[in-house]
């Protein structure tokens, strides 16, 4: 695609919402989803989430570095191997998910991700608005607030090929800010004397690290496949999962260690004040370019979020087409959503996520294991696509019952092995308080969902014939 042709794609508004996409309107290259990736992972609440490894668990720079390498590249193949489905289908993950849930089946999950997509909105709009209020004494961070989120809102309303352009640019200038970060940290400013000494590895800081990181790609996993809808068919499944793979380890690995670095160079308290302090001389330069990025965070999570609450719509109400119409006013809406949450919450922020995080380990593993399991294992990527628009289900029916079975299984397993302030589980308690419920729900949930789908005679109906296939 020549650079014009991409320009005018960007600028031009999205026609398609919750619709498959035609293959004459497939564009695009596996390397736009390198930069959607790793563009859009170079923002505050990425920092954040990396300064938890030694604020909340307590860990030192070196362990808390492993554990969140450990925790990427491990949560990331989940999150990569939904990138195919996009490119294959044509159509946006939550759509995809009733040819596993059933029509009705699958509101249970979109309604728990539409919930996670204002989570994150708000979360993104607090520390936006925070970096920007932190370059002004006594400033307030609401209209901050109030501007990330117009900027997020512009790029949703505009749709996919806006924000695939917005992340590209990202993906430059803030690898750039990035880099310079952190050697302004280092050779300017300079780290305390007992940097590398201060904390010491314990097992539950090390494992709830390892789970945050994992967490952050797993996170992703309800809407990857909304940034490959467009991808050509022949994009392929090999180069998009690498591609997906290494644009968002290598996006959220390195932040998250400069926000490790931040949190313990800095005085204890807020890590975007000790961001702005540890980079002072160029601090307005550094904020700026990290509250962007969260803008373009932002925008990913209001465009998945309108997408998921319009497919919410569209399966109690079959016949309605949502356009881009649609997607605006729902876009408002989550936007609206989210910015009460953000003011509201904006005071304990840090408890608030940490909260919040825990919570998604426990919602969204039993869902990625289910989807991979059924996609991969059990239909081999070949959907009937017509039948996830008919309010039946169509070959798929209303609900799976294997499926929603497994996802609650799933869930429930988890629970003795949560850690978290509002609830504990015993065995993590006798654990010392590790964090092992993400583990075992993949580890449940994968088996037993195979072992009842394929017992399941909505598991054996081949799309193509509409037949009910032999063991």
């Amino acid at each position: 695609m020549t650079s014009t042709t991409t320009r005018e794609h960007a600028t031009r508004l999205e026609i398609c919402t919750i619709q498959p996409i035609p293959l004459d309107q497939r564009h695009g290259t596996a390397g736009d989803l390198f930069t959607v990736w790793f563009g859009s992972n170079l923002m505050l609440l990425t920092i954040v989430t990396g300064g938890l490894s030694v604020t909340v668990f307590g860990l030192s720079f070196g362990w808390a570095v492993a554990a969140l390498a450990v925790g990427n590249l491990v949560g990331a193949i989940f999150m990569a191997l939904h990138a195919a489905q996009g490119a294959t289908l044509g159509v946006p993950q939550m759509i995809q998910t009733r040819g596993q849930f059933g029509s009705l089946g699958s509101l249970l999950v979109v309604g728990i991700v539409v919930a996670m997509y204002v989570g994150f909105l708000s979360s993104n709009l607090v520390l936006g608005g925070q970096a920007l209020a932190s370059m002004v004494d006594g400033a307030s961070d609401i209209p901050g607030i109030a501007l990330v989120g117009v900027l997020s809102v512009i790029a949703a309303i505009y749709g996919y090929d806006l924000i695939h352009a917005y992340t590209r640019w990202m993906t430059y200038v803030s690898g750039v800010v990035l880099v310079l970060t952190v050697a302004w940290i280092i050779w300017v400013h300079g780290l305390p004397a007992d940097f590398l000494t201060r904390n010491e590895f314990n097992g539950a800081g090390f494992l709830g690290t390892v789970s945050a990181g994992a967490l952050w790609q797993i996170a992703y996993a309800p809407y990857v496949s909304d940034y490959s809808r467009y991808m050509p068919q022949d994009t392929g499944a090999k180069p998009a999962f690498w591609a997906s793979y290494w644009g968002c380890t290598l996006g959220s690995f390195l932040p998250m260690v400069l926000g490790a670095m931040v949190g313990l160079a800095a005085p204890q308290g807020n890590l975007v004040a000790g961001l702005a302090s540890l980079t002072r001389g160029i601090a307005p330069l550094v904020l700026v370019t990290f509250s962007v990025g969260v803008a373009a965070a932002n925008a990913m999570n209001l465009y998945c979020g309108a997408l998921s609450a319009l497919t919410f719509g569209q399966t109690l109400l079959p016949r309605w087409s949502p356009g881009p119409q649609a997607r605006t006013l729902m876009a408002l809406t989550l936007f609206g959503l989210s910015l009460m949450g953000a003011v509201w919450g904006r005071a304990a922020f840090l408890v608030n996520y940490e909260h919040f995080i825990s919570l998604l380990l426990c919602v969204l593993v039993p869902w990625t294991a289910i989807n991979l399991v059924d996609y991969y294992l059990l239909k081999h990527g070949v959907y009937d696509v017509a039948s996830f628009l008919r309010q039946d289900g169509g070959i798929y029916g209303r609900i799976n019952v294997p499926a929603v079975t497994c996802y609650v299984i799933g869930i429930l397993v988890q629970l003795p092995f949560v850690v978290s302030h509002l609830y504990t589980g015993p065995v993590a308690r006798a654990l010392g308080g590790v964090d092992l419920s993400w583990i075992v729900g993949l580890l449940v949930t994968s088996p037993a969902y195979y072992w009842m789908a394929r017992r399941s005679p909505a598991a054996l109906t081949d799309p193509l014939t509409s037949a009910t296939l032999g063991q």
